[in-house]
């Protein structure tokens, strides 16, 4: 299989002619091999060899031009003994075979050139330690001495060596385990989820940029929530992100009781991905209730309430975002926009929904509507079927409205056509809270229906508003 594969691929060829050259012993290791069996696609191959890494890079480099007339850029990281170079679209890493021992306050090993059986048992799991030979005397032969193709027939994720000392080495491994679980759709054999637990604690050694790179990872998968509830179960949740542990739990007073908001947030999460791969979005599903063990509160009249947990909520996303190492700018505004709004459009499902109230809801919304409108439509979880129908099929019909509207008088993000400076040379009169009070007026003249956006019509409601505090034009139209 692996032969005729590598025999039928330019950029294997250009690396078994180097390797024939440098003479040195060398493999395609790792995620392409593992990918390959899965029959996924993968931009990325590694090699390692028994040797220097980087003056393979440098052979092969030489051998794609003379085959293709022009030499790739080699990015050479000498500290690690490691280079990499594009060929076409695909990204090849070098490095040479090596052993690694680590100290027990730092994942960053001490590396000492090794042999390939070393350099695979230093791998993460055993389906990552899978390695095909680029080598003459054992070309395209499938090298695996633990196991790993049976693990990926079987779906399991296991540790090469013990799984206490390798997520005690580099407890990063944990996060990459439940990520790759969950992207794979794998299960974690019991003896290592049991490893992941016992060590958990050794993640707070781990930068927060490369915890938060996995868990995006694990968010963009699908489904979401099964990588949630490893890392729930795990209670690694509970040391990287206890706000979102703080939902779990029901309560039960009077008779009266409320639903487990962290379950209905990976619900939630996990119907949002359903319809969009947009990583926001879906971090604004995680969000979109991390307020309400905040905000909860027991009225002997309507039993457990949660008032104002989306304004709250969307105060906590800037903090968050920044704990998290996340973007602060466009993507967090995004975020905190439907966090804040995501109850909005539940009160818009009654038949009585005033015309003003959906130009609010488009005005503040703006770009983000439909992100809006699929966050609230995901929102909606029931184990009653027909409940949720019905709240599905109201939402349909504000959505038509919504769109009718839009259509109709184009309110995203609109700016009334009335300006300040406008106010200013018509008045005469210098920046004041004056023009404040008046640009205000005609804002909300629009969204209530009361005037169009129109240049006469704005115009008109201006001098008006003006007289009433005393102002009079000094410029005529």
């Amino acid at each position: 299989m692996f032969k005729s594969l590598l025999q039928s691929s330019e950029l294997f060829q250009i690396l078994t002619e180097a390797v024939e050259i440098i003479q040195l012993d060398s493999y395609i290791i790792g995620g392409y091999v593992r990918n390959t069996l899965l029959n996924r696609s993968s931009k990325d191959v590694d090699i390692v060899c028994v040797g220097s890494g980087i003056a393979l890079a440098d052979k092969v480099a030489d051998c794609i031009a003379k085959r293709k007339g022009h030499r790739p850029q080699v990015a050479f990281f000498k500290t690690f003994g490691t280079a990499s170079l594009m060929f076409e679209d695909i990204q090849v890493e070098f490095v040479g075979a090596r052993r690694e021992s680590y100290q027990h306050e730092s994942r960053n090993p001490i590396v000492e050139d090794g042999t390939l059986e070393d350099d695979q048992k230093r791998r993460d799991f055993t389906i990552n330690a899978l390695a095909i030979s680029l080598n003459k005397k054992d070309y395209g032969a499938l090298l695996d001495p633990f196991d790993g193709v049976n693990d990926l027939k079987r779906k399991t994720l296991r540790t090469p060596l013990e799984p206490d000392i390798t997520f005690s080495d580099d407890p990063l491994r944990m996060m990459r385990a439940i990520r790759f679980a969950s992207q794979l759709g794998f299960d974690i054999e019991p003896n290592t989820f049991e490893a992941i637990k016992r060590n958990k604690e050794r993640i707070g050694i781990i930068s927060q940029e490369r915890i938060t790179d996995e868990l995006n990872k694990i968010i963009a998968s699908n489904p979401p929530s099964y990588g949630f509830k490893l890392l729930f179960y795990s209670e690694l949740l509970h040391i990287i992100f206890p706000e979102l542990v703080e939902l779990q739990g029901t309560e039960m007073k009077e008779g009266k009781g409320h639903k487990d908001n962290f379950f209905h947030t990976l619900q939630v999460l996990d119907n949002v991905a359903q319809v969009s791969d947009d990583l926001w979005l879906r971090w604004a599903a995680i969000l979109h209730d991390i307020a309400k063990p905040a905000t909860k509160r027991f009225n002997d009249k309507v039993g457990w309430t949660f008032h104002g947990h989306e304004e709250r909520g969307a105060k906590m996303t800037p903090v968050l975002f920044r704990k998290f190492r996340l973007p602060m700018g466009e993507e967090m505004r995004f975020v905190q926009k439907l966090v804040r709004l995501h109850l909005r459009p539940i009160a818009l499902v009654k038949e009585t929904v005033t015309d003003s109230a959906l130009r609010r809801l488009l005005f503040d919304a703006g770009e983000s509507i439909e992100a809006l409108m699929k966050l609230c439509k995901a929102d909606i979880t029931s184990k009653n079927y027909a409940k949720v129908q019905k709240h599905l099929l109201n939402f349909a019909n504000v959505e038509q409205k919504l769109i009718d509207m839009e259509a109709r008088d184009q309110l995203r993000n609109f700016q009334p056509i009335i300006t300040g400076e406008l106010i200013m040379e018509v008045l005469g009169i210098t920046p004041c809270k004056e023009i404040g009070i008046i640009k205000m007026a005609i804002r909300e003249a629009i969204l209530e229906g009361e005037i169009t956006n129109e240049y006469e019509v704005g115009y008109n409601f201006m001098i008006a508003e003006a007289k009433k505090i005393g102002l009079e034009p000094v410029k005529k139209q």
